[in-house]
């Protein structure tokens, strides 16, 4: 069993956006989606140290800080940070999930269908960022392909 694995990408977490279409039809990725999913890929290399992906079954664990508004009084900031107040606004954690999905692919594993397990959640941090932890888990892969 290996290590855990822990990606940490700071800065204020973006949401993987929807695909955008051309006038001629051509399907892309916004541009603030793809830079963050670069940033993010360049945190994965640092975290992996030069190892090969993960082949086994993996669970992740996930994390998005955000940052507080700076509109809000000092006494909701407070509430913020030891989370009796949480985002519940947009974008929606999925998002954040699919962003960080994309970027460790082929670089911490081997595969995303790999993931077995996923714990996400969002919530206000002092310093916005990203983190996301992957863990082996100890059981063997079936390698069943999909009919």
């Amino acid at each position: 069993m290996t290590e855990p694995i822990t990606i940490i990408v700071q800065g204020e977490p973006v949401a993987k956006g929807r695909p955008r279409m051309t006038r001629r039809g051509f399907a892309y990725t916004p541009a603030a989606t793809r830079k963050y999913e670069a940033h993010a890929r360049m945190a994965a290399q640092l975290a992996m140290d030069g190892r090969p992906p993960i082949e086994a079954p993996v669970r992740i664990e996930m994390l998005a800080e955000l940052p507080i508004p700076a509109s809000w009084s000092e006494r909701k900031k407070a509430e913020a940070i030891t989370g009796a107040v949480r985002p519940t606004s947009r974008p929606d954690v999925d998002n954040y999930v699919k962003a960080i999905l994309d970027a460790i692919n082929t670089i911490v594993v081997a595969d995303d269908s790999q993931i077995v397990e996923l714990h996400a959640a969002k919530k206000f941090g002092v310093s916005p960022k990203l983190v996301a932890t992957v863990f082996a888990v100890d059981a063997a892969a079936s390698n069943r392909k999909a009919p």
